[in-house]
């Protein structure tokens, strides 16, 4: 990063030994400064000197506070170039609580969220004011946070809302506190927000076709999907199709663990009897092989993100993940000029299998098999969504989820979108990823609400 604030020039200058003047400024250091946020891993930020000495202690050697109280937590935005244009990764500090414009106004809603990288959304008129990022909602402190943003947002633009969106899953965290707050609940499925929050900031109406790529988001059947497309019309959906399901052996444990994905993948293209071979350093591997052979705590899963970590287990990018995402996103900092690989994937009824795609990974190292995946995932899912448009004479698709944060795949994908007439719409004004859910939640049901009428008023909304 570069330095924005004066303490930044401050610390950066005494870490360069206090030269004289400005000309340090303009001349390459021989220093590496590595800034983070004030706060332990996977909780907000500290805003109170003695909030930060309690909560950093053990962490941090020094503390350099101030007299001049922070008032709200605002992580830094944080953006790319994709597609052509900026695109958010995360949605903080300087932009939020811009309003993001509506196609149409409505009474007032909330919407909450989902589960990882939570963002909460509150309506007013034609006006959708999205949150900054708030995080995974799996401490206290994140709890927290959520309910001090909402209350924030509702007393800056004195709005009560009349409903509150939340996601389909029962389990989540912020479904929980959606229920909690007295007033109606309106669910809305992970994937269709996803989409319908593009079509809110892009001023779409429907009916539209949309590609929904992420690692995770509950279904109507109670299936784990991820690798969806959807006709999307106003306030309902419709599953035109979806990824070939893999096993996801351990459960959620295989999203940490891409050997685990490739493991499934073999099983799936009939080489189980290799995972043990190949993967025995990685894990417990025939223990594995025997869970997915048996069906036993090897749900399917639809989800794209799973197919990536299968491709990275496959070519020995990432065995084991640090940090969510990172295996992905290594395999796309090796994917430089895509390729395509004719014949690697099927369509029937719906579903698109990419397993001729990763049976042809094994053969080709990482940088190759990077460029591979990329380019021949891009190709299926146009050749995937072209029959469904034009069957319905539609020429714009919205493309949104996790997976669209990969530049490689978003930009091979709108490429081949656009030589066949068809225009792809991406995710500008809110994150790709689920910090852009809660914009699609209130959209469905602020559409819900002018469909229907105003719910009756439960019990009275908590003060702020």
């Amino acid at each position: 990063m570069l330095p924005y604030t004066p303490i930044h020039h401050l610390l950066f200058h005494e870490a360069a030994g206090r030269p004289d003047g400005t000309a340090w400024l303009e001349r390459p250091q021989d220093l590496a400064l590595v800034m983070t946020s004030a706060n332990p891993g996977g909780e907000p930020l500290a805003i109170g000197n003695d909030e930060a000495r309690r909560r950093l202690e053990g962490i941090a050697d020094l503390i350099v506070d101030h007299d001049r109280d922070i008032l709200i937590r605002a992580d830094d935005s944080v953006m790319r170039v994709v597609a052509g244009a900026p695109a958010f990764l995360r949605r903080g500090r300087g932009h939020v609580p811009t309003p993001i414009r509506l196609p149409r106004s409505g009474p007032p809603v909330l919407a909450v969220g989902g589960h990882q990288k939570a963002t909460v959304c509150l309506t007013r008129g034609d006006e959708a004011f999205l949150s900054q990022h708030i995080g995974d909602l799996d401490n206290a402190a994140t709890l927290e946070f959520l309910e001090e943003s909402v209350a924030h947002l509702r007393r800056i633009l004195a709005v009560e809302p009349v409903a509150v969106a939340h996601d389909l899953h029962p389990d989540f965290q912020s479904t929980r506190f959606a229920e909690s707050l007295g007033l109606p609940t309106l669910p809305v499925q992970h994937h269709h927000a996803h989409i319908a929050a593009v079509l809110a900031e892009q001023g779409e109406g429907g009916p539209a076709l949309g590609l929904a790529l992420d690692g995770f988001g509950l279904g109507p059947d109670g299936g784990s999907w991820g690798g969806e497309m959807l006709l999307v019309e106003g306030v309902g959906f419709t599953r035109l199709g979806h990824l070939a399901p893999l096993a996801q052996p351990g459960g959620d444990v295989a999203a940490r663990q891409p050997w685990r994905m490739a493991a499934a993948a073999l099983a799936r293209m009939g080489r189980g009897a290799e995972i043990a071979g190949r993967f025995a350093a990685s894990g417990p591997a025939d223990g594995v092989r025997r869970m997915i052979e048996a069906g036993v705590n090897a749900p399917p899963t639809s989800s794209c993100g799973r197919w990536f970590d299968a491709a990275c287990g496959i070519l020995g990018v990432r065995a084991v993940a640090g940090f969510e995402g990172e295996a992905p996103m290594a395999l796309e900092s090796l994917g430089r000029r895509p390729t395509v690989l004719e014949g690697g994937w099927r369509i029937d009824g719906g579903v698109l299998d990419l397993t001729p795609l990763l049976e042809s990974l094994l053969q080709i190292n990482a940088q190759e098999g990077a460029e591979r995946f990329h380019g021949t995932l891009a190709a299926a899912l146009v050749a995937w969504a072209m029959p469904e448009l034009a069957a319905r004479g539609l020429d714009r698709v919205a493309l949104s989820g996790g997976c669209l944060m990969n530049a490689v795949l978003a930009e091979a994908l709108s490429a081949g979108l656009a030589a066949r007439g068809v225009t792809a719409l991406l995710p500008r004004r809110a994150p790709a990823n689920d910090g852009g859910l809660s914009l699609g939640q209130a959209w469905v049901a602020v559409q819900s609400l002018l469909q229907e009428g105003p719910p009756p008023c439960v019990s009275p909304f908590p003060p702020a």
